[in-house]
């Protein structure tokens, strides 16, 4: 698949299958992760992967937007390491690109995938850590729903040259 293709055709998936992401695919998205760029390199990301139905059921006790985890057998928890990177916000720059590059993987694997943000939002941010039992220096950044699309979505054009500036606004 044409990198163009995946940015262009891919949507947030809501609604999925009941059947389960097998553990290589689940490794194509972390290597895909991973490989995302970071500042100063430090690569300061973790992720958790959620497979089991009672935990994935229990998530959107903690996270208002999160009920489509209720048909997802998988779910990634991307999060970001203050011992490696101390900043919140890069933490949240370096994961928010792992976390796009995951999306995009998803797709190019034929699996529909939805971004749900975690920081900053701090109430999200307890109730993700309580629930799976994260450390204190492990910051969530987002997490994403990850199945085979029960729902189909066209792709629809977002390009919008009013907002483009040249040199100056």
């Amino acid at each position: 698949m044409e990198v163009m293709d995946a940015i262009l055709k891919r949507r947030s998936i809501r609604q999925f299958k009941n059947t389960p992401v097998i553990h290589e695919k689940v490794e194509i998205l972390l290597r895909a992760a991973m490989n995302a760029p970071s500042a100063k390199n430090f690569q300061s990301w973790h992720f958790v992967i959620i497979e089991d139905e009672n935990t994935l059921n229990k998530i959107p006790s903690v996270h208002p937007f999160a009920e489509m985890m209720n048909q997802a057998p998988l779910a990634i928890l991307v999060c970001g390491d203050k011992s490696i990177e101390p900043s919140a916000e890069y933490n949240a720059l370096n994961c928010a690109a792992a976390t796009q590059n995951i999306l995009l993987a998803a797709f190019n694997l034929g699996l529909g995938s939805v971004w749900l943000g975690v920081y900053p939002k701090e109430e999200r941010i307890k109730g993700i850590k309580k629930l799976l039992k994260l450390p204190d220096n492990v910051l969530p950044i987002s997490l994403i729903a990850i199945g085979y699309a029960n729902e189909e979505k066209p792709m629809v054009e977002r390009f919008r040259p009013d907002r483009i500036h040249y040199n100056v606004w």
